[in-house]
């Protein structure tokens, strides 16, 4: 079953923290299949074979398994001989020489999402710091996962509409309404997420909802001025826009003075009213 790539990025991500973090040499996990209550793993980090790649790890089964299941971390110093857990994947990990092992569930919206492993070669107590920290780098890879749901939902409540020449009716206006909300959240979301592709893609996805709107020569917009206008265009007040971006009133302030002055607006709403003529805003 495909993976999704963005989503295993994160994984990789979180498992590249989780090595640098708690000093474990090898790292693995993955992503709980869509629509199946198993993880398949799909990225590995500091292993030795690939005895451990594609493994489909069933919920309630092994060590994984039972984080999925009880949506928790677990450890155990010797996995071929824990009595803590079943044994459907001794050989792949005797395989790799893993002994001290740790799998920490990726846990969004209640429901888990994916499974980091960390493991030693020997057979030795991971202890509180350790699980500590790759408990940490699980919560990273939720907070970007949680980002990436939420861009994906703004997108989705985007689109359409596609036909700005079609004569506009009442439904027309409340869905555009609707257009800019989304526009406006997603300007706020995009400077908070860390991937940089997924940032692009955000912004470029702001751009389809602007692009070919604009009947007059557009001045240069910084882009903290257009997330200023896209919040105030949804009707949010100076506060509320401060917020949303996480900076103070007063930037808040500064921003829009500029951008008015970019657009020879005297008041917000014909701020907001020359940045759609000009294509900045839908």
């Amino acid at each position: 079953m495909a993976v999704d790539a963005a989503d295993a990025a994160q994984i990789r991500s979180a498992l590249v923290r989780l090595r640098r973090t708690t000093g474990l040499p090898v790292a693995f996990g993955g992503l709980v299949e869509s629509g199946r209550r198993q993880v398949r793993i799909s990225e590995l980090s500091g292993t030795a074979t690939t005895a451990l790649s594609a493994l489909a790890v069933t919920a309630g089964n092994g060590l994984g398994g039972r984080a999925v299941a009880l949506s928790r971390p677990c450890a155990v110093t010797d996995y071929s001989v824990s009595r803590q857990i079943s044994h459907e994947y001794d050989l792949p990990v005797a395989a790799e020489g893993l002994r001290s092992v740790l799998a920490v569930p990726v846990v969004v919206r209640r429901r888990v999402r994916g499974v980091l492993y960390g493991a030693l070669r020997t057979a030795q107590p991971l202890g509180d710091r350790t699980l500590g920290a790759a408990v940490a780098a699980a919560r990273d890879a939720e907070q970007a996962l949680v980002l990436r749901d939420e861009a994906d939902e703004l997108l989705a409540a985007a689109s359409p509409p596609s036909a700005r020449a079609a004569a506009p009716g009442p439904a027309d206006g409340a869905a555009w309404e609707q257009v800019r909300e989304a526009h406006a959240a997603l300007r706020a979301l995009a400077p908070r997420i860390t991937d940089p592709g997924l940032r692009d893609e955000l912004l470029r996805a702001c751009g389809l909802l602007v692009a070919g709107s604009g009947s007059v020569p557009a001045p240069r917009l910084a882009p903290r001025e257009v997330d200023v206008l896209a919040c105030v265009a949804a009707g949010a007040t100076n506060g509320a826009a401060a917020e949303r971006l996480g900076v103070g009133p007063e930037t808040v302030k500064s921003y829009l003075r500029s951008a008015m002055r970019k657009l020879g607006a005297r008041t917000r709403t014909e701020a907001v009213a020359s940045a759609r003529r000009t294509g900045w805003l839908p």
